[in-house]
C-alpha cells in the first residue's frame, strides 16, 4: 500500500505543470494558447520572456529529481524507484490537472536521469547540448540524447530496472516527438531562437 501510494504521488507530483505557473506568475498567455501550444520550457521560450522558461525548466527537472531522490531516501527496492521515476515522468505527459495533455517530457527526464545516476545524466546532457550547438533544433537533441541514454545505461550498468526504466523514458520521449522528426525529415522543423510556431 505504501509503494502504490508513492508512485501515485509521485504522478500527481509529475502532474504539476511549471509552464502553468510560471506564465502565472509572470502573467503570460496559457502556453497552450500560442506556438506548439506545449506545456513545456521551450514553448514558454517563444513567449519572449526568458526567466519564465528558465523557471519551468528548472521547475520541471526539479520534480522529476525529486520524486526518484525521495524514493531512494526512503529505502524503496530499485523496482518500486523505477516505478517512481516512469510515474513522475509519465505525470508530466499525461498530467490529470491538464486533462492529460501535458509536456514532451525532457526537463523531468533529465530530472529523473539525475537522480537515477549523475553520470547518466551528464552524458545524456551533453548530447543535447552538442545536437542543439551544432544543429539548432532542440527537437532533434532530445531525439538524439533520448535514444543515446540506454545505451549509456548499458554500458555504466548492464542489464537491470534501470535500464528499463531508462528505454521506456526514451521511447516515450522519441514518440512525444513524432511531428518533430516527421517535420525535420521534411525540412519544416524551426531552429532554437527562429520564433516559428513549432
Amino acid at each position: 500500500m505504501q509503494n502504490a501510494l508513492a508512485i501515485f504521488a509521485a504522478y500527481l507530483l509529475g502532474s504539476v505543470s511549471f509552464a502553468m505557473i510560471s506564465s502565472k506568475i509572470f502573467g503570460l498567455a496559457d502556453p497552450r494558447s500560442y506556438g506548439s501550444g506545449n506545456p513545456g520550457a521551450t514553448n514558454v521560450l517563444r513567449s519572449g520572456h526568458k526567466l519564465a522558461a528558465l523557471l519551468t525548466l528548472i521547475g520541471d527537472a526539479a520534480k522529476g529529481w525529486l520524486a526518484v531522490f525521495v524514493a531512494q531516501h526512503l529505502g524503496s527496492t530499485d523496482v518500486v524507484t523505477g516505478l517512481v521515476a516512469l510515474a513522475v515522468f509519465f505525470g508530466h505527459l499525461y498530467p490529470l490537472f491538464l486533462k492529460f495533455k501535458g509536456g514532451k517530457g525532457v526537463a523531468t527526464a533529465a530530472g529523473v536521469l539525475l537522480a537515477l545516476d549523475p553520470l547518466l545524466a551528464l552524458g545524456v546532457a551533453a548530447t543535447w547540448l552538442l545536437v542543439a550547438y551544432v544543429w539548432r533544433y532542440s527537437s532533434l537533441a532530445a531525439v538524439a540524447a533520448a535514444a543515446l541514454a540506454p545505451m549509456l545505461s548499458a554500458l555504466l550498468h548492464g542489464a537491470g530496472a534501470q535500464i528499463v526504466v531508462v528505454g521506456i523514458i526514451s521511447m516515450a520521449l522519441i514518440g512525444k516527438h513524432w511531428l518533430n522528426i516527421q517535420r525535420l525529415v521534411a525540412g519544416q522543423e524551426s531552429k532554437i531562437g527562429s520564433g516559428k510556431k513549432y
